[in-house]
């Protein structure tokens, strides 16, 4: 969001939120005062909330990032993926293709619908081999399950309607402001906390690592000159085990923040259930077709990451201490 809003400025984004557990709105601090960016509350779910956005804004682009996305919670509560990533996806087509369509089959001129997806759909690699936009979808948590239903939803609809769509599926994110249940700053914070830090297995399980500014990236150029009814993979060729990406922040906070953090650390915990064992995609298709590419090396986008979480100590806290969720409410009530 921030990124586009830099880049273009005749553009309006309406940023549609639910504020579940991991929406905080301490997030649009710098853009809370931008009149091109509307901020509504609301649940994708919602057929009557989002009716009435279509009713008020012309909508040119739908981009559907809302997802339920830890995997942990999907083996805990797959409903709720179910509800979310699956049943919130057919709401919004269904919504889009009824104030798009002009004719049978066909829709206003410059309209899209971009789901955005995740290499999970795929399943697991073995030690060699990457995953291409023609890998056989097979996911193996409730959360992928979720993720590769609504990709499947969004493929019918440009089969059967000739709904223009595309699907971007990319590696692991990292980069400022995720949440911190997720690996990078969940680790990052029980360093600085002095706390164990559990390890899924043996720790080599392996993820391809995408700097956000660079997904970011890759999904405005598929919005604006992607192929109709295409996939694309987005992916950073940053492949790293966890157990690397542990040893990697410890060594960080070791070195910059508190000389007494050290690797004895680790804990070995049983590991997951259905834990791929490897991701790896080759986005040799988005950067012949787009001219996309990974800009951001591993090396420097940890860097850049770990410092802006050093540096921002006060989000972090706001969040584990829960006051996040009443932080700047008030900025958008009513809205």
């Amino acid at each position: 969001m921030y990124n586009l809003l830099n880049k273009y400025d005749d553009i309006k984004i309406i940023n549609v939120d639910k504020l579940t557990y991991a929406g905080n709105l301490e997030n649009l601090k710098q853009i809370e005062e931008d009149e091109r960016h509307i901020f509504v509350q609301a649940d994708i779910c919602d057929e009557a909330k989002i009716t009435q956005l279509f009713e008020t804004y012309d909508i040119d682009y739908v981009v559907n990032f809302a997802a339920e996305s830890h995997v942990d919670r999907s083996i805990l509560h797959p409903e709720i993926f179910v509800e979310t990533n699956v049943n919130g996806t057919v709401n919004l087509l269904k919504i889009a293709k009824k104030y798009w369509e002009i004719g049978d089959d066909t829709y206003k001129d410059g309209v899209k619908y971009l789901q955005v997806s995740t290499d999970e759909v795929y399943g697991s690699l073995g030690d060699e081999g990457y995953f291409t936009e023609e890998t056989p979808i097979c996911p193996h948590s409730p959360y992928s399950a979720s993720k590769a239903s609504a990709d499947l939803f969004v493929k019918a609809f440009a089969d059967t309607y000739k709904f223009p769509i595309n699907i971007t599926r990319c590696s692991n994110n990292y980069g400022p402001y995720q949440f911190p249940e997720k690996l990078i700053p969940l680790v990052f914070n029980n360093t600085l906390e002095h706390k164990n830090l559990p390890v899924y297995g043996d720790g080599m399980n392996i993820r391809d690592w995408l700097y956000v500014e660079d997904h970011c990236k890759g999904i405005d150029m598929v919005i604006n000159s992607g192929r109709l009814g295409e996939v694309y993979n987005i992916g950073g060729h940053n492949e790293r085990t966890n157990i690397f990406i542990v040893k990697t922040i410890i060594n960080y906070v070791k070195e910059h923040i508190d000389a007494t953090v050290g690797e004895h650390m680790i804990t070995y915990v049983t590991d997951r259930k259905g834990h791929d064992k490897r991701y790896g995609i080759d986005p040799h298709k988005i950067s012949e077709e787009l001219g996309w590419y990974p800009e951001t090396k591993f090396e420097d986008g940890i860097k850049l990451t770990l410092a802006w979480y050093n540096e921002h100590k006060e989000w972090i806290e706001h969040i584990t201490s829960g006051q996040y969720q009443e932080y700047y409410k008030t900025m958008y009530e009513g809205r």
